[in-house]
């Protein structure tokens, strides 16, 4: 494939190879254009490509694909940047072959739509899931996914907003529908295998994060009358009983157990564990009820949960909802509630940049920056 090398990679690392800890220096990358032919240029499209693992990073020119017939184009105005972004470039993982291009959520214009998409259509406003390498990936000028990883953006927010959404919205979902056997209203009427009683209580673990702010509101959806516990740092507690959690449990607590049990004296149903805390702290799981269902639905992270003997234990991806009954209605769902302003976004943002060189500095920068807010940038 004959690319055209438009960014001076060597400027975007300090150090040939980069371990699994963010480097403590970065240089700013130098734009380097390069001129095609206007004919050569409407087929082909940029793509930010990490060169190997630990980068560099390359903005290349590669071949603008054609849609399938329900494939939706997405020209990209805003990438959000995610742990795994960050766990790709650092440590190869899920990635197939270098260059890699990241990027899991993206929002922009449509730009073409196959011949059997009938919900999009060239020039409205998106916000969509997007994939691991290929066309699929965010870190480009036009994505191309599925018809179902797409939702119409509204009108009342921005791009930057709405792209914090897609992959801890649908991460979130999958752990109450399949992790948690929980029906979510404006996904499904029906949760994965038999019908089991719904959990009257539930301790989200990491509900600080973008996934917990996203578990705590569609748990609330689902169970309204439910006891919904989380942790967090107490900073969050007013954003996280706003999304409807009944009481925050401070994460950096000595005695985590006890002030579970203290707040609900019998135990909890279940646990949603949205950053394996129990990997850290096998001891949560004594804050279930030993006569309840003893639930734990494990957003996976790569970090491996001995749950013990009894426990009910399933580990979820966010693209396991697709496989839900109902569940490749599900940002079609958020579209809906987005527009009717039922769901809010779960953590705060911040814009830490224009361009594709923003991009690569907020990844190198990913793990210094902290928790609870979502890191995005304007293209």
């Amino acid at each position: 494939m004959r690319r055209a090398n438009l960014l001076s990679s060597a400027h975007l690392l300090q150090r040939n190879h980069l371990t699994s800890s963010a480097p403590t220096s970065f240089s700013r990358p130098t734009l380097q254009l390069s001129f095609t032919s206007s004919s050569r240029m409407s087929d082909t499209m940029l793509q930010y490509q990490a060169v190997r693992q630990g980068g560099p990073f390359t903005l290349a020119r590669v071949p603008k694909p054609k849609p399938e017939p329900t494939d939706v184009c997405i020209r990209i105005k805003a990438v959000a940047l995610n742990p795994l972004d960050y766990k790709m470039l650092t440590r190869g993982e899920m990635v197939r072959s270098w260059p890699a291009v990241f990027g899991l959520d993206g929002a922009g214009i449509v730009e073409e739509v196959g011949d059997e998409v009938t919900d999009f259509k060239p020039g409205q406003e998106v916000v969509a899931l997007c994939g691991i390498g290929g066309k699929k990936a965010g870190f480009q000028e036009i994505v191309t996914v599925p018809q179902h990883f797409v939702s119409q953006k509204p009108a009342s927010l921005t791009f930057e907003q709405v792209v914090s959404l897609p992959i801890c919205y649908l991460t979130a979902a999958a752990a109450i529908l399949v992790g948690l056997h929980v029906p979510i209203p404006h996904i499904s009427s029906k949760a994965p295998g038999e019908p089991v009683p719904p959990p009257g209580s539930v301790l989200v673990l990491g509900g600080g994060s973008a996934v917990g702010g996203a578990a705590i509101q569609m748990l609330r959806f689902a169970l309204p009358h439910a006891t919904i516990l989380a942790t967090a740092s107490l900073g969050h507690s007013e954003r996280l009983k706003s999304l409807g959690v009944t009481e925050v449990v401070d994460r950096g607590s000595s005695s985590p157990v006890s002030d579970v049990t203290g707040a609900v004296s019998w135990g909890m149903d279940a646990i949603l564990d949205c950053v394996t805390a129990a990997a850290e702290d096998p001891g949560l799981f004594k804050t279930l009820d030993s006569n309840g269902p003893r639930l734990y639905s494990q957003v996976f992270t790569g970090v491996k949960v001995s749950a013990p003997e009894g426990v009910n234990q399933t580990v979820v991806f966010g693209r396991n909802v697709f496989d839900a009954p109902g569940g490749k209605g599900a940002m079609a769902g958020l579209g809906k509630l987005l527009e009717e302003g039922a769901y809010k976004l779960p953590v705060p943002i911040k814009v830490i940049g224009k361009g594709w060189d923003a991009v690569g500095a907020g990844l190198l920068d990913f793990e210094a920056r902290g928790s609870g807010e979502k890191l995005v940038v304007s293209l």
